[in-house]
């Protein structure tokens, strides 16, 4: 198998990479506005939120993704609760004291004071949209790339007709 036969099998074709635009330009577009955007909005919404001092119970790179845990006092009990998609405390650790603001009524739906801006996810939304649109171009480029060059193999040469 001589280099020009290996080069051309590594190349996608012209619909594979259509569709691929199509399927990244989805998943971003779909990431923005069904998790990132609702995320942001989560979190703005606990701005007038009860406020109580809390301890970080697990903690690490995973907080973005709503892994930490907080423990604070709430309504005269003790409530252990998970900071939402897109907190910002992955360099925090275990036992750190930070400030939360919690929905009164259900102290379960919690997030850090830092975070109650939403500007984490929002920040991600933007890069998302971003991406969609960058992808979406390329889709638009591809099809007439591709279109334009079926077309130009559609039509015949004058000089073949002589």
């Amino acid at each position: 198998m001589n280099a020009e036969q290996n080069t051309n099998r590594a190349v996608l074709g012209p619909r594979a990479a259509i569709v691929m635009s199509l399927v990244v330009t989805l998943l971003l577009a779909g990431l923005s506005s069904l998790v990132m955007r609702p995320a942001a909005q989560h979190l703005r919404s606990l701005r007038d939120g009860a406020q109580a001092e809390a301890t970080m119970v697990a903690a690490g790179s995973g907080c973005f993704l709503g892994g930490c845990k907080v423990r604070f006092e709430a309504e005269g009990r003790t409530v252990v609760a998970n900071l939402p998609v897109g907190s910002g405390h992955g360099e925090d650790t275990a036992g750190e004291r930070l400030t939360v603001r919690y929905r009164e009524g259900d102290p379960q739906v919690v997030a850090s004071q830092d975070d109650v801006g939403g500007g984490g996810p929002a920040v991600a939304a933007v890069m998302f949209d971003a991406g969609a649109v960058l992808f979406l171009l390329m889709l638009v480029w591809s099809t007439i790339h591709m279109w334009r060059q079926r077309r130009a193999a559609d039509v015949p040469s004058p000089v073949a007709a002589v």
